[in-house]
């Protein structure tokens, strides 16, 4: 790959985990709109597929630097109670909206920290989850754990519950990276509790890597990989750092002369790539690695991939739900997210509202358009044969798409497009071409990261 088309394309470009993306969402759903909404998407899917459950627990017991996520830094594990009644009452709230019970197919815990949460209270939110719902067969639960506390206890407790995934965020197993980005663990720490896991069952692990971070050398990557060779998680998650300190001002505690760019950073990928397919890993999708023995492997073959606001999964439920601080949710035909101040959250919830903060319903257009990004990202390939996924926008974003075929990253037919072996380094970059919605208002300011 050529460095002129690295620094051709390594622009500000989305994730694409929604289309619209958030900063586009035209917040023009309001809460009763919201429940009808879900209400709709839930009559019509939760006897065929069941519903999907994202629960976001903020707390963290330290700062670490390069994230992203909404957390609330503190010691006091006193408000894991508290805000465990709060998710719990959230989740009554659509319990009463659904009056039918409901089906669940997947959970994930995310964060934050899910185990700075001690074993019997996320025992006691499980429960509580569980209490009136019937668990789909072959349903899958995950949780994020933090090597340095996640505990036997944990792993044992959340097993019990019905959970088979676990997935560990590792980012660079290099003391200097760890050390700037407050985010240090050694390895005997993760063979710890992966060694745990399969001890106890856990029939999925999956590792988060980081690559760009600050201080980060070919030397980092090649020694964390050759560490996390050695354990063999199931899938691997080679995440690009997104480095947005006008959105989240930790990352200011390092600057642009400490991250490595363009050709450097790319290389740091191309090494973690060619370092994990000779040791079995297929790349999937974007970012995500997985052996030939994981369902997320399977998926990609059999072109059933998923990808939502948790990234890429091997099963699809058109209704998703988020529960608790700055959660999104997801009915196909419309977004929500709730606050993201845990006290806000707890007084729309004392009030008996749900705790939206912003949301957007889906135009027509719109979801024509997502279908195509969703096609891209999961099956690197879309198509418009049927009226039904063509929409004037469609023809826009195959003007834009004339520089990269001729750049070798996508092959155009008469009524499809294929993304090139060479093209799957700039996913973000095609998806970016049919993105009407940043097309008509490009941002006047820094909203995304870079593309590469």
């Amino acid at each position: 790959m050529s460095e002129n088309l690295i620094k051709k394309y390594n622009v500000q470009a989305p994730r694409y985990t929604s289309y619209p993306t958030v900063p586009y969402w035209e917040n023009n759903l309001s809460p009763g709109q919201w429940e009808k909404e879900v209400k709709k998407s839930f009559d019509k899917t939760n006897a065929t597929e069941g519903i999907s459950l994202y629960i976001h627990l903020p707390f963290c017991q330290s700062l670490c630097t390069y994230c992203g996520c909404t957390t609330r830094i503190t010691v006091n594990h006193a408000v894991e109670k508290t805000y465990i009644n709060a998710v719990l009452k959230e989740w009554g709230m659509y319990l009463d909206l659904f009056q039918n019970k409901p089906r669940i197919r997947e959970i994930h815990l995310g964060g934050g920290t899910p185990t700075f949460f001690s074993p019997a209270h996320l025992k006691e939110l499980l429960d509580g989850i569980l209490l009136k719902v019937e668990v789909c067969k072959n349903a899958e639960f995950s949780f994020e754990g933090h090597p340095n506390n996640t505990t036997y206890e944990h792993l044992k407790t959340l097993h019990e519950l019905g959970f088979t995934r676990l997935s560990l965020g590792i980012q660079d197993f290099d003391i200097k990276v760890q050390q700037i980005v407050n985010r240090v663990q050694p390895f005997e720490n993760v063979e710890k509790v992966t060694k745990q896991a399969r001890d106890i069952g856990y029939k999925s692990i999956n590792f988060d890597l980081i690559y760009g971070l600050p201080l980060q050398k070919k030397s980092s990557v090649i020694d964390t990989i050759n560490k996390v060779s050695v354990l063999k998680p199931d899938r691997i998650a080679l995440y690009s750092y997104a480095h947005v300190p006008w959105i989240k001002p930790r990352q200011r505690k390092f600057t642009e002369k400490d991250l490595p760019e363009d050709e450097e950073k790319r290389e740091l990928y191309e090494t973690g790539r060619t370092m994990l397919e000779k040791e079995g890993y297929v790349e999937i999708g974007m970012d995500h690695f997985a052996l030939k023995s994981d369902s997320l492997y399977k998926a990609a073959q059999m072109k059933g991939l998923h990808r939502n606001f948790m990234g890429y999964t091997h099963s699809h439920t058109e209704l998703m739900l988020g529960l608790g601080v700055s959660s999104i949710s997801d009915t196909w035909y419309a977004f929500s997210q709730n606050v993201k101040v845990v006290e806000e959250y707890y007084q729309l919830l004392n009030k008996n509202q749900l705790p939206l903060f912003r949301g957007h319903l889906l135009s027509s257009e719109d979801l024509i358009i997502r279908k195509h990004i969703m096609n891209i990202m999961c099956r690197l390939e879309t198509s418009w044969f049927d009226k039904e996924d063509q929409t004037g926008e469609l023809y826009n974003a195959l003007g834009r798409l004339k520089e990269m075929e001729y750049d070798g990253l996508i092959q155009r037919l008469p009524h499809s497009l294929i993304v090139t072996e060479e093209g799957k380094k700039f996913i973000r970059n095609i998806c970016m071409a049919f993105d009407a919605h940043l097309w008509r208002n490009s941002p006047k300011k820094e909203i995304f990261s870079k593309a590469i």
